[in-house]
């Protein structure tokens, strides 16, 4: 039999940098599987991502309540443990591929559902084609999230949403902050956000300048080559009409021969370069130039983690993706990943669609040309018109003397059937 026509389990996992919404995908894929008791035994979580899934250390979440289940909706970081491990080609490295298998069946496992960003869509692929290969039954189906925004057929990506709320008011506030002392103090405040490649978080931030003068003055995005000589003339023009200036800009701020400003020579585990200090870069630049006194700061972890002000609209989206997984997988559907189609901007309409991880993976959206304002510093109408729904609405979490009250599930593992793998 498979998995098609009578109960199995179902393995899922969370993959790459967290979100304030990851766990409400994780909801949405144990509270519908829930629902279908007569489809899917028990949901398996991998502690620490894919590796509990290679060193069998499976977290049995029907031990948890529906309580706390219901309660990861409003909980930040990720609950089961995340990591950052790239599987590599089936054929090199077909050992560990095959370690999944010899797991997935020790535990009678159907279902994988595999939560992350481009890297991770690209490992549930290659999951699929091995079962495939092996003649294992398994329907695997990516779930999409990244605070990157930068995965292609989803119009945006559970996370982002979020951390654009975050940093378009973190911005607004702080620009307040420096207009206040810009005559006798402080005249320049940078902000370094997120995105690598990809320079959505930075355009969000634009969102909190709605007029002629209002913070932030300038977006510095990846998709445009830093120029220094036009960016400190546009920086001196700011402060010479305002008397202040706001920036933000991405970690992966690149120069004309496209090297990052902030490399700092060194790898993540997903081989990526290892970015920092892009703000305090730009900050000194100033400085050193034009004399201005200057702040910057690291948003970093804030902005991804800051449930208290998540969006609305994201974290709705993050449950109902992580709900259609399971329906899709209910349905057969093997080898794809559910994503948000959009049907109307104002008002905003949305719709879930599906996309088969072939295409998905590895693959990574950048900011249209036609969202980037002609100059490059800011962001187009258009741009705004797109942003805007992703931020509305709040979902703020329940509170306990004064605090977030957030869950912390048991996380018991699963008896090991196995021996021992190393990764």
């Amino acid at each position: 039999m498979t998995a098609a026509n009578r109960p199995t389990n179902a393995f899922y996992a969370q993959s790459g940098g967290v979100t304030a919404v990851i766990n409400t995908s994780a909801c949405g894929v144990i509270e519908t599987a829930r629902r279908h008791p007569e489809r899917i035994g028990k949901v398996f979580a991998g502690r620490n991502g894919i590796i509990g899934a290679l060193t069998e250390d499976l977290i049995d979440t029907s031990l948890e309540s529906d309580a706390d289940i219901a309660r990861l909706r409003h909980t930040p970081g990720g609950a089961f443990g995340s990591c950052r491990y790239k599987l590599k080609g089936i054929d090199e490295h077909r050992a560990q591929y095959e370690r999944l298998i010899e797991v997935f069946r020790a535990h009678d496992i159907g279902y994988f559902f595999y939560n992350g960003g481009n890297d991770s869509m690209d490992t549930a692929w290659k999951v699929s084609q091995l079962s495939e290969r092996l003649g294992y039954p398994l329907v695997c189906v990516g779930i999409p999230k990244t605070v990157d925004n930068d995965l292609p057929h989803t119009d945006s990506c559970p996370g982002f949403g979020s951390v654009a709320k975050y940093v378009a008011t973190s911005i607004r506030e702080a620009g307040y902050d420096v207009a206040s002392m810009a005559r006798t103090s402080t005249r320049i405040f940078v902000m370094e956000v997120m995105g690598r490649h990809a320079g959505w978080i930075t355009a969000a931030c634009g969102l909190a300048s709605e007029a002629e003068g209002e913070p932030p003055h300038i977006l510095l995005l990846p998709e445009v080559p830093f120029d220094e000589a036009r960016f400190l003339a546009r920086v001196k023009d700011c402060v010479q009409r305002h008397e202040y200036c706001t920036i933000a800009v991405s970690e992966g701020l690149q120069d004309a021969r496209g090297n990052f400003l902030s490399d700092m020579g060194t790898r993540d585990a997903f081989g990526h370069a290892q970015l920092g200090g892009v703000g305090q870069i730009i900050a000194q630049l100033i400085k050193d130039k034009l004399g201005y006194k200057y702040h910057w700061a690291l948003a970093d972890y804030l902005q991804r983690s800051a449930r208290h002000i998540a969006s609305k609209t994201d974290a709705e989206q993050a449950y109902a993706l992580g709900r259609a997984a399971v329906e899709l997988a209910l349905a057969g559907r093997n080898a794809v990943m559910p994503g948000i189609v959009r049907l109307a901007d104002a008002p905003y309409r949305w719709e879930i669609g599906v996309a088969d991880l072939k295409d998905v993976a590895n693959v990574e959206r950048k900011m249209p040309s036609d969202f980037i304002s002609e100059d490059g510093f800011h962001i187009t109408d258009k741009c705004r018109r797109y942003l805007q729904p992703l931020i509305g609405g709040e979902d703020y979490p329940p509170y306990r003397d004064g605090l977030p009250d957030y869950v912390r599930l048991k996380n018991v593992s699963v008896p090991r059937k196995l021996g021992e793998f190393k990764v």
